[in-house]
């Protein structure tokens, strides 16, 4: 609640203008096999939240009529718990669409969800997985016990299917989050760290990595609070903010949807409830709303924003630009 209310008084951060909307980023719903310790939305195995069949069938005519939106990014909680996700994404699929699954690999290892990788490969999904080190010990601290060899063996069973090979058109990316209040390192030299290890000791290969910012709200925010590194954290951003990083942001590009159906910036704005609002209605729902209406209506800011413009950046695609930081590692 603290971490809340401060980000979402008075901010400085700069005002920011809309571009074309070619993303459209799903939150299918908060229920998680896992609890991790950075989650920005509490998500775990005892959330009920869920986007219905009819929130889902708005989507797709949202989609129907929406020829700018190129991308649609299926998130969570884990999405393919949603009981309507195969569903969402053949018909996106069959519009020709790009579709992101941001899987925590573990799923794939669940009972009921051992053909999961081979839908996703048999759709073409993008496979953005979460994987905040590579080494064990880090990676259970912050996803559970058992984490990472329930990752690895995730990983294996997608690499079987041409997932991160070379010359293969099955994309997986890779995520990495810091492990407390720091920002993460470089990207493209701790993706040379992670191909080297990863392939050297368990031969897995991928395609890239993307190092995302810890987010100061909801659980990690919480968990700031406790340790009382919340400002001292918020201090790091705020100096470490760069004006070049504006330029990228992918609240210029995305909109999010929660499960409910109502839209806003961005993932993060939707967790903090800074819905996107008319003149008419506090907050648009995506059965109301159009592309075209979407893109004048202006980009809601707080001081959670400096997260993705601190240091290399961070946005759902990883860093927006590389920088020299310290040398890469996954320990920290």
């Amino acid at each position: 609640m603290h971490a809340t209310i401060h980000l979402l008084a008075r901010t400085d951060f700069p005002r920011l203008k809309r571009r074309a909307i070619e993303t459209l980023q799903l939150n299918l719903g908060y229920r998680c096999n896992q609890s991790c310790v950075h989650c920005h939305v509490n998500a775990g195995p005892n959330r009920k939240e869920e986007m219905t069949a009819k929130t889902i069938d708005a989507v797709i005519d949202f989609l129907a009529a929406s020829p700018e939106i190129t991308t649609i990014d299926l998130t969570g909680g884990a999405p393919e718990l949603n009981r309507n996700f195969r569903r969402l994404v053949i018909a996106a699929r069959s519009r020709g669409l790009r579709v992101i699954d941001r899987c925590n690999l573990t799923i794939l290892e669940e009972p009921g969800f051992e053909d999961l990788a081979a839908f996703l490969a048999a759709h073409r999904v993008e496979v953005v997985a979460s994987l905040p080190c590579y080494q064990k010990e880090n990676v259970d601290k912050q996803r559970g016990a058992g984490t990472f060899e329930a990752s690895l063996k995730g990983l294996r069973r997608l690499n079987a299917l041409g997932y991160g090979r070379a010359g293969s058109d099955l994309i997986l990316n890779l995520v990495y989050n810091p492990q407390g209040a720091s920002l993460p390192p470089t990207q493209a030299a701790l993706e040379a760290d992670y191909k080297r290890i990863l392939g050297e000791r368990y031969g897995i290969v991928f395609d890239h990595l993307f190092t995302l910012a810890n987010m100061p709200i909801q659980r990690f925010g919480s968990m700031l609070i406790s340790k009382g590194q919340f400002n001292v954290y918020m201090t790091t951003l705020r100096e470490a903010h760069r004006d070049e990083n504006l330029d990228a942001v992918m609240c210029r590009s995305l909109i999010s949807v929660d499960w409910q159906g109502y839209i806003y910036d961005c993932d993060f704005n939707q967790q903090l409830g800074l819905a996107l609002k008319d003149k008419n209605r506090s907050r648009l729902h995506i059965i109301d709303a159009t592309v075209a209406q979407l893109e004048w209506l202006p980009i809601r800011v707080a001081d959670h924003c400096y997260g993705c413009t601190a240091g290399q950046g961070s946005s759902c695609g990883g860093a927006l630009e590389n920088e020299t930081a310290p040398a890469p590692s996954c320990v920290n």
